[in-house]
């Protein structure tokens, strides 16, 4: 198993989509890339993301980089629908090289790759986020999100 955190805007939707993605294992809603301080509750600088463990046998970085493409504006800096602020941000994070490597390639291989405001950076630090955020749109499925509910049923 290999873990990947990918930052796509809101995390509820994100973890909800990536979950239901075959040869995903595991997802943990969190935050990544800040400052290791939180203020009033929220975390200082970081990215919403969702860690992902996935069978790389059953899908890989660059599969998961075309999901992550199907649910952002890879235009769009610090925005993702209605959500605004640098907490927003699309973003791939990993502590393995290859992955970042893999995905950078595939942002680069991409004709409008000088548009893409999608961060690729090493994973400084990490953040798991309260339970109440864990499989949200599962609890609460009314809850907003950016991504298309049509999208949301793609593996189901």
């Amino acid at each position: 198993m290999e873990t990947i955190y990918l930052a796509g805007g809101c995390l509820w939707g994100v973890q909800a989509f990536v979950k239901t993605i075959p040869g995903v294992v595991e997802t943990e809603a969190g935050r990544a890339n800040g400052s290791s301080c939180e203020l009033e509750g929220e975390y200082d600088g970081y990215a919403e993301c969702v860690k992902i463990v996935f069978d790389p046998d059953v899908v890989t970085v660059t599969d998961l980089m075309n999901e992550l493409f199907d649910i952002i504006d890879p235009y769009s800096v610090n925005q993702q629908g209605e959500d605004i602020g640098l907490k927003y941000r699309t973003g791939v994070y990993s502590t393995y090289e290859r992955h970042l490597e893999i995905a950078q390639q595939y942002i680069d291989g991409r004709e409008d790759a000088k548009q893409i405001k999608v961060e690729v950076k090493p994973l400084l630090n990490y953040v798991k986020s309260a339970e109440i955020h864990q499989d949200r749109l599962d609890k609460y499925p009314d809850d907003y999100c950016h991504i298309p509910k049509g999208l949301m049923n793609k593996y189901k």
